[in-house]
């Protein structure tokens, strides 16, 4: 008897499984990702050897170039509770859009006073403005005291964590500022702090 042929069926694999994982993975890496923010003054900081992840929760970052001293803390909520904390300690009020416009300021360079129409600007427009500094006069005015007192107080009162602080300074930055920077920490009992620097080149 002649073999009956049994007729070949072509293999198909369904890949619409796969693409929407792909697209799911693509989407959540987009989503999570975080901006690289551009500094409010230019800041040619040192190298170093050894490399570490700067902290994106339960962190802030004074910057020291050109004199003038900027203050950023990580994380929304805890910048909304510090700036709170501020507007109850120099009884100025903010509003709720402020708040929200505050909580998305990476870094900035101002006394309170003026912050409130800082943040009535849009966000090309505080980008391109000249930020004086926050006032960090250890012997009169030092804003840098409290808006450093305030933020540990917001992470502890959020987060239930001790906020660690790095300085990251220009390498050409004459001493006196970072000594006035240095004093203010040390006045909170802060004696331990990072450093930020570039990777040195071999």
């Amino acid at each position: 008897m002649p073999r009956v042929k049994v007729a070949r069926k072509s293999t198909a694999i369904d890949m619409t499984a796969m693409c929407d994982v792909a697209f799911l993975l693509l989407t959540f890496f987009i989503l999570s990702a975080k901006p690289k923010t551009q500094d409010p003054t230019k800041i040619g900081i040192p190298a170093a050897t050894i490399i570490g992840p700067i902290p994106e929760v339960d962190f802030s970052t004074i910057l020291i170039g050109q004199g003038k001293v900027f203050f950023n803390v990580e994380g929304d909520d805890v910048r909304k509770k510090t700036l709170e904390i501020m507007g109850d300690k120099y009884k100025i009020t903010f509003t709720p859009d402020e708040k929200n416009t505050f909580s998305g300021v990476e870094s900035f360079g101002l006394p309170i006073a003026q912050l409130k129409g800082f943040l009535d600007m849009d966000a090309k427009q505080r980008s391109t403005i000249a930020q004086p500094g926050v006032p960090v006069d250890t012997t009169n005015t030092n804003e840098l005291y409290d808006w450093v007192h305030s933020a540990r107080l917001a992470d502890k009162y959020l987060h239930d964590k001790e906020l660690k602080i790095g300085i990251k300074g220009d390498s050409e930055e004459e001493y006196p500022t970072v000594q006035k920077v240095i004093s203010t920490l040390q006045k909170q009992k802060i004696d331990r702090f990072n450093l930020i620097t570039a990777l040195k080149s071999k």
